[in-house]
């Protein structure tokens, strides 16, 4: 079980042997961008401090959390990327409309995911208040957008060793 108010994005660094030849593609919503360019800054980061190069890291912008998963099927379908880390952030409004959008983006990228037999990550915020969604983007509680990173770079590293 995990404290309330703390930093969930801390990790002990680890070595990823495959850093230098890895390409890691990096699809994020334009919806709420001010969330959703914390957590990409934060997965460029962690991918660098990895040995990621800067040129391996490819980032295409979609307009919505929803149409992350295609926007990451494309990208394993036309670029070269070894995985794709799907940066997003739905807020709760008035109406049910969070539940059918958040559903259908975590099944949506698992979907992708199985279909190329690729780490597709799953780095979407699903949050109660703006508020929230801050905390989780570089605030008191880490920053998603590493999560994400750290996941992406361990799947590649446990597809590597299987």
């Amino acid at each position: 079980m995990t404290e309330k108010k703390k930093n969930l994005s801390e990790f002990t660094p680890f070595e990823f042997s495959s850093a230098q030849n890895t390409r890691i593609g990096i699809v994020v919503s334009e919806w709420n961008d001010r969330i959703t360019d914390s957590l990409l800054k934060g997965a460029q980061e962690c991918l660098l401090e990895h040995g990621i190069k800067e040129e391996n890291i490819l980032v295409k912008h979609v307009p919505g959390s929803f149409e992350l998963p295609l926007g990451a099927k494309w990208m394993l379908e036309h670029s070269s990327v070894d995985a794709v880390i799907c940066i997003g952030c739905v807020i709760q409004g008035e109406t049910r409309h969070f539940e059918f959008i958040s559903q259908a983006v975590a099944d949506g990228i698992m979907n992708v995911g199985l279909e190329f037999s690729k780490p597709v990550i799953f780095s979407v915020l699903t949050c109660n208040t703006m508020e929230q969604a801050e905390d989780r983007a570089g605030g008191k509680h880490g920053n998603k957008g590493v999560e994400g990173a750290v996941s992406c770079l361990k799947m590649l590293a446990l597809s590597e060793n299987i």
